[in-house]
């Protein structure tokens, strides 16, 4: 391309494309985010392990945009239709779905580097054999960080926890970061990204968190050996003493660590019905929800379109007083008339000029073939050539450069 115009090409087809993905997936999220709601509510409400593995159903969600069935299934073609003929045609709506995945992803990860940068510049100490970060502001403990997580304690609970409670606390955050929650964490903001139409995702993430809390404190009760109860008592003294609020303390903060009465409340029923479960269960639970998520992910995967299909029909369109009208779109007539190889197209004259007649055809004739289409109705690129009518010649060979080499065609089929 010889001027700058291909980059808003390529990006209005990146909106096209990824935004006609993006809301089926948004669609799916609503239904699956009302079955988890109901599940860990009525059937698994005292299932604390079963209730955190609901969660991982939604990895499932980014991969559903490309079902092969909302093209072949008739019902489900019936009920989508107007979604993929929109996403298709309406460009500005596809401009503003990109526009609001940007600024979610400004708002929700800029919170995150905010809360890195404070973190950094924390007075650092060394606590069982941990290195953790101190802060002066009346929060609970957290982590941030995924390669290397940070350990942050305010200040007020080094001064008045003992050698035991403080020991608890360090090993819950530990036990978050054992058990893959700040990743997990990670993957529920991507999506709230991706998927941000569906504002339900941003409300459920409490429970979401609630529920890692819950399976953290069960493990680290198991594991610390001491009995439930003292572990409560170690949360009832850091709602005591934090209770002075987080008035004053900045918003990504108080995200990380934020710890109300009413939270308090639950997790202490939590651990006052705690009692002791079978680690290998609990592992065996793990391993076949995992296995059970792969298993999902290929069957999506095998009835997904692929990232880019070869587009075997032949298009034949007029253009003609500055606008292009289609003659012919996978007509198998046109089949038997044109062919090609890697260098020529090959035209039955009579045939094809009988054809152009037959349709009005005046302009300058076009014929576009050897594409590849992302998704059905969403063509990538194409080889094209421009036929010239009154030949003589009984089978018109046409030479053409072909664009399978162009950089450009290569990028949209890596998209």
């Amino acid at each position: 391309m010889s001027d700058w115009s291909w980059i808003g090409s390529l990006l209005d087809f990146c909106a096209v494309y990824y935004t006609t993905q993006l809301v089926r997936c948004a669609a799916f999220s609503f239904l699956l985010l009302g079955l988890v709601m109901q599940l860990r509510k009525m059937l698994f409400s005292r299932r604390t392990f079963i209730r955190g593995l609901l969660w991982s159903s939604f990895l499932l969600i980014p991969f559903l945009g490309k079902l092969k069935l909302f093209y072949e299934n008739a019902a489900v073609l019936r009920m989508t239709w107007w979604v993929t003929h929109g996403t298709m045609t309406c460009l500005w709506a596809d401009r503003i779905y990109m526009v609001g995945v940007f600024v979610a992803t400004i708002c929700i990860f800029g919170k995150r580097l905010c809360l890195q940068k404070s973190v950094a510049e924390m007075e650092k100490v060394s606590q069982y054999n941990t290195v953790v970060s101190v802060t002066d502001m009346n929060v609970t403990p957290f982590t941030v960080g995924l390669f290397a997580p940070k350990i942050v304690i305010p200040k007020v609970m080094l001064e008045n926890y003992s050698h035991d409670e403080l020991k608890s606390v360090i090993q819950h955050e530990r036990t978050h970061i054992r058990l893959g929650h700040l990743w997990f964490g990670l993957a529920w903001d991507v999506l709230r990204c991706l998927l941000w139409v569906n504002p339900f995702l941003t409300v459920c993430q409490k429970q979401f968190r609630a529920d890692m809390e819950d399976i953290c404190d069960r493990v680290c009760i198991q594991n610390s050996g001491r009995a439930a109860h003292e572990y409560g008592m170690v949360l009832l003294k850091t709602l005591k003493l934090l209770r002075s609020g987080t008035e004053g303390t900045p918003p990504a903060v108080t995200y990380a660590g934020e710890m109300g009465f009413a939270d308090m409340k639950r997790r202490m029923g939590e651990i006052a019905g705690f009692r002791p479960y079978r680690k290998r269960m609990c592992m065996g639970a793990a391993a076949i929800a995992s296995l059970v998520i792969i298993i999902m992910l290929l069957a999506v995967y095998s009835h997904s379109y692929a990232r880019y299909s070869n587009d075997e029909n032949i298009l034949v369109y007029e253009y003609a007083d500055g606008q292009s009208t289609v003659i012919s779109n996978n007509d198998s007539s046109i089949q038997q008339m044109i062919s090609y190889d890697d260098s020529y197209v090959y035209v039955d004259s009579e045939a094809f000029e009988d054809f152009l007649e037959e349709n009005n055809a005046e302009g300058e004739v076009w014929i576009v073939f050897g594409g590849f289409y992302k998704l059905p109705g969403l063509t990538g690129m194409a080889e094209s050539c421009i036929y010239e009518n009154n030949s003589e010649d009984e089978v018109v060979r046409i030479p053409y450069e072909s664009i399978t080499d162009d950089w450009y065609f290569g990028l949209l089929k890596m998209l």
